[in-house]
């Protein structure tokens, strides 16, 4: 035991690569301009390295790690903290951005960063157990299990709206706790694909959802989310 491996991602500018991964509580351990533009990064056990490419086109990277961590939860909160310290919200569109923390159908739960160089880092939880369980659950969730597989493990923001419409067409009699996270997806997917138009409507049907006390529990960090997103929706067309 004791091998490692350490991804070396390809990137536009260094300079852009330091400031982001700052943010997520990265430090420089190695730089250098000459020969070859080369960085290193670390945080706690993970290293990034990094080559900067002149002319190089983030949209058209195809650079990609897998990263297991012991509480993808735990790191994407430090994350989300940085990145709103940072750009003053979480960026969640256009490069760089992040997802919310969330399972894909078949995959065990987590996010991804997309950084400044296009590079794809997935993470997570290396403790499988429970999301690796089979996806059991009512229809919705198996719907938001499809569209997050689409939206978040692929990219494809249309075909993830796809999914999450005609899902709630075929389960028009879906119980309203269950509409609440599939709408706040549904949501942030309109932000990605920039139909903010469309992203606030589906908030305000959100917001009319009315739910128990123990349903609204259930989907507390949700409707946080969905707030956050409205916040940034209501920021920027006031800029």
């Amino acid at each position: 035991m004791g091998e490692r491996t350490i991804p070396i991602l390809p990137c536009r500018d260094l300079d852009e690569v330091v400031g982001f991964y700052a943010a997520l509580g990265f430090v420089v351990t190695f730089r250098q301009t000459r020969p070859n533009p080369y960085l290193c990064l670390q945080r706690g056990g993970l290293d990034l390295h990094f080559f900067a490419v002149k002319g190089f086109d983030p949209e058209s990277s195809m650079g990609s790690a897998i990263v297991l961590v012991p509480d993808s939860g735990e790191l994407f909160d430090e994350f989300a903290a940085g990145l709103r310290e940072a750009f003053g919200a979480l960026p969640l569109t256009g490069i760089p951005r992040i997802t919310r923390p969330r399972r894909k159908q078949g995959t065990a739960g987590g996010f991804t960063v997309v950084d400044p160089g296009g590079n794809w880092l997935r993470i997570s939880s290396s403790a499988r157990d429970a999301e690796t369980e089979s996806d059991e659950g009512g229809h919705l969730d198996k719907v938001l299990l499809t569209a997050a597989r689409q939206g978040d493990a692929r990219g494809d923001i249309s075909a993830a709206i796809t999914v999450i419409k005609a899902g709630l067409v075929r389960h028009s009699d879906a119980a309203d706790v269950d509409l609440v996270p599939v709408l706040a997806y549904l949501a942030e997917l309109y932000v990605r694909s920039g139909d903010d138009d469309s992203a606030l409507v589906t908030l305000d049907a959100l917001d009319e959802i009315a739910l128990d006390a123990s349903e609204e529990a259930r989907v507390a960090g949700v409707r946080r989310d969905a707030a956050e997103l409205r916040s940034g929706l209501v920021r920027g067309s006031s800029q």
